[in-house]
């Protein structure tokens, strides 16, 4: 039987869909996937995240051991509540998973981890804090509600305590805040402004409902992959994995070379690669022919002898054509094709990120869409 979150009923009796994500049931939409894209987009939408998995980690040696364990550099959070986003690295320099750390002040740092990863990552942070002063707690008491838009954060602080609200005034992109047992994050995961706010799993319905009735649309899975294609942000186990660096991911800006002395797992690996070179590139894909793009097509690159792969691809809702990531050889210029359906259709190659804020951004604004 599937996990089910907090949620789940409040999901049901809002007419969700539900699919099996990963061992959860969880709503892949409540009727319209694109309704729910677009009032993202224009407005706001709430998703129920609580199947990521809560870590807390704390102790005198938790600083350094989340130094040696991640990819960036967690000496970077020097205010609290300031979140970091990352990867955790086998000594291959591959991705066992991507996630965020938000430093709680003294030796405490809460980590949200994907679900699907969940055992593999809870065993990888034991393994590795043997030599550390460290405890590690998963909280699957918790839950997190993620409202998000250009209305996301109005429309929260109107709904929560005052004392909530006044904190939601005080954060920036990537700041978090501690009221009580909440913890409200300026994060997320559409390309859009908004919060993800973890709490207490027994007051997450309440929340839901009050959102609800201030407007706030629910969205499902469906919705939140859409999204995130056109902000260009990653999905792991499609754009990353474990034989996946960071490095061919487009996500090098994670990774903290300096102190050049803070050795982490997997810095050996990237340091030989980046001295080599990368074979493959991750780079966005737009194609204005009609047709989608999808996950393990093939692309072809006039420029190299290799081909490439769609790593994740749909229907843009906003642009109105296909997008997609591609992990492509290096030397790919501005033009390849992807065979769909026995055809090859030509694609237009971009930096990955195609919608920001609801509007086109960098090359793909300038396409004749």
């Amino acid at each position: 039987m599937a996990k089910r979150t907090p949620l789940y009923e409040a999901h049901r009796q809002m007419g969700a869909r539900m699919v099996d994500f990963g061992g959860w049931d969880m709503p892949i939409h409540y009727g319209s996937q694109m309704e729910e894209h677009h009032r993202v987009r224009r407005a706001c939408g709430m998703f129920d995240v609580s199947h990521m998995t809560v870590v807390d980690v704390e102790g005198s040696g938790a600083r350094d051991y989340l130094g040696y364990l991640l990819a960036n550099n967690v000496a970077k959070l020097d205010t609290v509540g300031k979140a970091l986003y990352t990867t955790m690295l086998n000594e291959r320099g591959g991705v066992i998973d991507d996630l965020i750390v938000y430093w709680l002040g003294d030796n405490r740092y809460r980590l949200v981890v994907n679900c699907a990863t969940r055992d593999k990552d809870l065993a990888w942070l034991e393994r590795h804090s043997e030599d550390f002063q460290v405890a590690i707690a998963e909280r699957p008491d918790l839950a997190i509600i993620a409202v998000q838009g250009p209305e996301a954060i109005g429309t929260a602080k109107s709904v929560v305590c005052e004392e909530a609200a006044s904190a939601i005034d005080t954060l920036t992109a990537f700041r978090a805040a501690v009221v009580g047992q909440w913890l409200i994050a300026r994060t997320g995961y559409s390309g859009e402004d908004g919060l993800e706010i973890i709490l207490p799993g027994e007051k997450a319905t309440e929340l839901w409902q009050r959102l609800h009735d201030a407007g706030v649309a629910p969205a499902g899975l469906g919705a939140r992959d859409t999204l995130r294609l056109e902000a260009g942000l990653n999905l792991y186990g499609n754009d990353m994995d474990e034989d996946v660096s960071p490095l061919e991911a487009n996500l090098g800006w994670t990774v903290a070379w300096e102190p050049e002395d803070r050795q982490f797992i997997g810095r050996a690996a990237l340091e030989k690669q980046r001295a080599g070179g990368i074979r493959d590139k991750l780079v966005g894909l737009v194609m204005t022919r009609r047709g989608v793009l999808r996950a393990h097509q093939v692309v072809r690159v006039p420029e190299s002898g290799r081909a490439g792969e769609v790593t994740s691809g749909t229907f843009s809702p906003t642009l109105g054509c296909a997008i997609a990531l591609a992990r492509v050889p290096v030397e790919t210029g501005d033009q390849c094709e992807v065979e769909v359906r026995g055809k090859w259709l030509p694609v237009t190659v971009v930096r990955p990120g195609f919608v920001r804020h609801g509007q086109p951004v960098g090359p793909v604004s300038a396409l004749d869409l």
